[in-house]
């Protein structure tokens, strides 16, 4: 296997606005079973008991529609439970040719990162960081004001039925209304510029697969439908950290990709 010399030339942050255009329900472990309390509960930050956007969820979401996307990936890494297998891809080295191989020339793992079978050390990092995500401050005052019983968020009661013995099965859900918006941040590792252009096409194009396709549980009955939106994109040179001048820029539109790669070849 041939070497990879990954070297940094900067890092470009994308930040933006998520809007839920449904309710949203991404859970947390229920610890205690009370009388009356709710079945399935958001996740919720311990301090501020504000419910959050793990960007554990938000990654993992946007690699499975990308991994879906380039249907020419292999797909033999096996997940799920015993009974229920399920096949993901995931590239055990870095730089073989091979497109479903090689993270290196991979459009999933060279974005998303990879866990390398074996004692090689064949593990990709991820390009891609996904930040958390909290409550916008309009959003947070807004959702403060509605009376549904819990904080910043709302009860769903749902009652499943039956078909053989009509026996009904109530239950209760939590959820960030629709409307509530969160902040998210990318930040991408610019490690050459042959492989930029490329990797903003593909997560642009996760990001769109999603609009169509649900953030959380529950997806086929209504919940996690949402809108992303890029608000500031800020492209730093490793210059930049190093304290220099004018070794960063502030760009309005993620699809002028090619003023990125001009920015970081001039």
């Amino acid at each position: 296997m041939s070497k990879i010399n990954r070297k940094l030339l900067g890092k470009i942050e994308l930040t933006g606005e998520l809007e839920c255009m449904t309710g949203l329900h991404i859970g947390a472990s229920k610890e205690n079973m009370e009388i009356g309390a709710l079945d399935s509960p958001v996740v919720r930050d311990p301090i501020t008991k504000e419910p959050y956007i793990p960007g554990s969820s938000l990654k993992g979401k946007l690699r499975s529609l990308l991994e879906k996307a380039h249907p020419k990936l292999s797909v033999d890494r096996e997940g799920g439970t015993e009974k229920n297998h399920v096949l993901r891809h995931e590239c055990d080295s870095w730089d073989f040719n091979d497109i479903s191989k090689g993270a290196y020339n991979c459009p999933v793992c060279r974005l998303f990162g990879s866990t390398g079978r074996g004692d090689d050390g064949n593990n990709f990092p991820a390009r891609l960081k996904v930040r958390d995500m909290k409550l916008t401050k309009d959003s947070k005052a807004e959702l403060s004001e509605i009376d549904t019983g819990l904080l910043y968020t709302e009860w769903k009661f749902e009652n499943s039925i039956d078909r053989v013995t009509s026996a009904a099965n109530p239950r209760n859900l939590e959820r960030v209304p629709k409307g509530a918006m969160f902040e998210f941040s990318f930040v991408y590792d610019v490690e050459d510029t042959t492989t930029l252009t490329t990797d903003l096409d593909n997560l642009k194009l996760a990001i769109r697969l999603l609009h169509d396709d649900s953030l959380g549980g529950h997806g086929s009955r209504g919940y996690g439908q949402v809108k992303m939106k890029f608000t500031k994109i800020e492209v730093k040179k490793i210059d930049y950290y190093r304290g220099e001048k004018n070794k960063n820029k502030l760009i309005n539109d993620i699809d002028k990709i090619a003023d990125l790669v001009a920015f970081f070849t001039e």
